[in-house]
Order: C-alpha cells, then sequence, then structure tokens
C-alpha cells in the first residue's frame, strides 16, 4: 500500500456577533481547523486533524505543496519513517518549526487511521489499550471571563451533566482571577475537581499574587501561565506553593521540549496536544517519557471530533493517562460535524469509538457549511 495523495482542508465557524469567549489569549471571533485526508493506492482513506496555529493557510499550503510530494509513494503504514522523512526535512533543517509539527500532526493522525481500519480495528486496541472509562473534565472554550454569579451558573450546569471537574480561565486580572475561582469553589464545595488555565497571560509577578489563592482553593492544577518559551518563569512558579502542580504542553512541539519540561522539573503536568505536537506517533514517545518519572498525561483537545476520538483511543492505551479535555463550548459545530464522539456518563467518563480506525465517518459534503476564513481566530483587545 502506498500513499497516493495527503490533502489538507481549511474549516472556519463565525462565531455569532456579541458571542465571544473572553479568555487569556483575548477574544474569539471565530474556530478553525484543518482536516487532512491521506489517500493510498488501495483504496484505504485516513482523516486526521492539524491545529491552524492561527494562520490555517499557512499550514495548509504546507501540506499541500510541500509535504504532500515528500510524502507520496510511501507506505502510509510506516508512521515511524514517515515521521523522520518530515523531521528530517522540516522541524530540523531549514523547515518551518513549529507550523512543520502542526502540518505532520494531521497527517500522523490520518495515517494511524489507515493503520486501524486497514487491520479493522479501533484504535485504541491497535495501539495495546482498553475501551475503559475515562475520566473528562469540562474545558474547551468555555467558562470564560464573566461575573462570578454567571460563572457559578455555567459551572453547576455542566456538573448536571455529568462532569466532576471543570476548567476556569484564568489571565484577566489579579483581583478578578482570585474572586472567580474562590467563588466557584464556594458555590461547588469540595468534592469538585477545580482546574485553572491562564492562557500565558501572566507575568511572574501576577503569579506570585495568585498562586496562594489557588492553594487555598485547591485547585488541580495551574495551567500556562507563562509563555511556552519563557522556561525561568516556571521554574521560578513552581516553588511558589508546591501543592498547586505547573500544567504545560499544549504549546510544547515533540519530544524535544517535552524533555527540556523533564530536565527543569517543574511543569510536573504534562499535556500534548495531538493536532500539534506531531501526532500519536510522537505523543507515545512523549507519553513512555512521562511514564519513567511518574508525570501523567492530560492532553489538550483541538475543535474537532477527529482530534477528540483519537484522544479518547491515545488515553485509553496509556499507563499514565489522565484527564480527557471534553469540548463544551457552545459555539463549536466543528466539534460535532461528524456526529457526536463522546458522551459523559454519570460517573464523569467517556469512552473511545469503537469503529476501526479512529472511529468516525467522515462526510465530506458537512465541508462546504464551513468555508475557510483565513487569519487568527482571537482578538487580542477586549
Amino acid at each position: 500500500m502506498k500513499i497516493t495523495r495527503i490533502t489538507a482542508i481549511p474549516l472556519s465557524y463565525k462565531l455569532p456577533e456579541g458571542q465571544t469567549v473572553k479568555v487569556g489569549v483575548g477574544a474569539t471571533i471565530k474556530r478553525d481547523t484543518i482536516v487532512v485526508r491521506v489517500e493510498t493506492d488501495e483504496g484505504l482513506t485516513g482523516y486526521g486533524e492539524a491545529h491552524p496555529g492561527r494562520s490555517p493557510g499557512a499550514v495548509t499550503a504546507l501540506v499541500n505543496h510541500t509535504l504532500n510530494p515528500l510524502l507520496a509513494g510511501m507506505d502510509p503504514c510506516n508512521v515511524v519513517g514517515v515521521w523522520a522523512r518530515v523531521n528530517r526535512m522540516q522541524l530540523s533543517s531549514h523547515g518551518l518549526g513549529a507550523g512543520a509539527a502542526l502540518a505532520l500532526s494531521g497527517i500522523d493522525l490520518a495515517l494511524w487511521d489507515i493503520r486501524g481500519k486497514a487491520a479493522n480495528m479501533p484504535l485504541y486496541r491497535l495501539l495495546g489499550g482498553s475501551r475503559k472509562r475515562l475520566p473528562a473534565y469540562a474545558g474547551g472554550i468555555s467558562l470564560g471571563f464573566q461575573p462570578p454569579e454567571t460563572l457559578v451558573e455555567e459551572a453547576r450546569g455542566y456538573l448536571r451533566d455529568g462532569y466532576r471537574a471543570i476548567k476556569l480561565r484564568l489571565g484577566d486580572n489579579v483581583r478578578d482571577d482570585v474572586a472567580r475561582v474562590q467563588a466557584v469553589r464556594a458555590a461547588l464545595g469540595p468534592d469538585v475537581d477545580i482546574l485553572t488555565d491562564a492562557n500565558t497571560a501572566w507575568t511572574l509577578a501576577d503569579a506570585r499574587r495568585v498562586i496562594p489563592a489557588l492553594a487555598e482553593a485547591r485547585v488541580g492544577w495551574l495551567e500556562e501561565p507563562f509563555s511556552a518559551l519563557d522556561f525561568g518563569s516556571y521554574r521560578l512558579a513552581a516553588g511558589l506553593a508546591p501543592q498547586v502542580p505547573i500544567a504545560a504542553g499544549e504549546n510544547h512541539y515533540t519530544r524535544w521540549d517535552f524533555a527540556r519540561l523533564l530536565e527543569d522539573k517543574a511543569v510536573t503536568i504534562w499535556q500534548p496536544d495531538l493536532s500539534k505536537t506531531g501526532g500519536i506517533t510522537e505523543a507515545l514517545r512523549i507519553a513512555a517519557m512521562a511514564s519513567a518519572f511518574g508525570i501523567a498525561l492530560h492532553p489538550h483537545c483541538s475543535a474537532t471530533g477527529i482530534n477528540h476520538a483519537a484522544t479518547l483511543h491515545f488515553l485509553a492505551a496509556l499507563d499514565n493517562g489522565g484527564y480527557f479535555e471534553a469540548c463544551v463550548s457552545k459555539f463549536n459545530p466543528l466539534r460535532d460535524m461528524f456526529g457526536r464522539t463522546f458522551t459523559i456518563g454519570a460517573d464523569g467518563c467517556v469512552e473511545p469509538p469503537e469503529a476501526p480506525g479512529i472511529g468516525l465517518d467522515i462526510d465530506e459534503k458537512v465541508f462546504a457549511e464551513f468555508p475557510a476564513i483565513d487569519g487568527p481566530g482571537y482578538v487580542v483587545k477586549f
């Protein structure tokens, strides 16, 4: 079997007027994704999802005009060989760096989809896992900056749905960040796992003022307080309140970025995104490295059911898997355009799909409903 063509298809959804969600990286104005289709000479087709990286047109062009001819003719089941070729020609030498990691991630997911279909096995079984129950938290673009009373109301809705863990957004300002966390903890009680995410918006001075309040509220983790490249601030913040674990990884790419996190010993919760870090092939390497040091993986999830389903399969095959980030965004039709990928149970858990490969029936007719809108999906000023 050989790869005959790789195609990236950018998709967008513009949020209704006045329905933005404000978080640390800005206010959402649209949702973007890139579906990657890999075709073979034996009729098997796989689908993956590449993160748009705030520039969907650039990532799409890289897949269609550079990686497509680079990988044509290779065995689609040779995921290690495909990864090595892209690494050699893009990641490690004169390539587009993080952009290449995003593009490769979508291709790699599609290749694993083909492998599962060829073996007539759901991906979690191909990876050596089982269809086990996976704890989930209410995440995605939700629970953003808003008055404490409406934030509490939104959080309670997710608990009624079955979630036992939620993620709050920080990075607004010190006073309001603290007030929101305190209000939600007081309203929901001690048994709900409250996770927090500053979306890289803090300074070290912000961290010094807010982290003690997070410790008092017994939050499960503090995610991405700083830029992914600001390793020094991560090291310093880790000592401010040891009972508040620092989480990161959504904006770290490939095993080499995670090796730096391991060496620094500051980030103890890892969150690779399968559509960003290099796909399942690379995420398995990252997971193995983490497992050797007792570090759990709580993957970040991207926009569509492709990433969500792949993440469920991935978690079901790990010995150090943690939470599944369930997208509960109110304005993300991209999530369900191939059908509902996961259902939260009364136990707060979800399960991976059972169909072969990633487990989704992709109908490309729906793509026409979401024409691409280039440019970033957030406005910084709000």
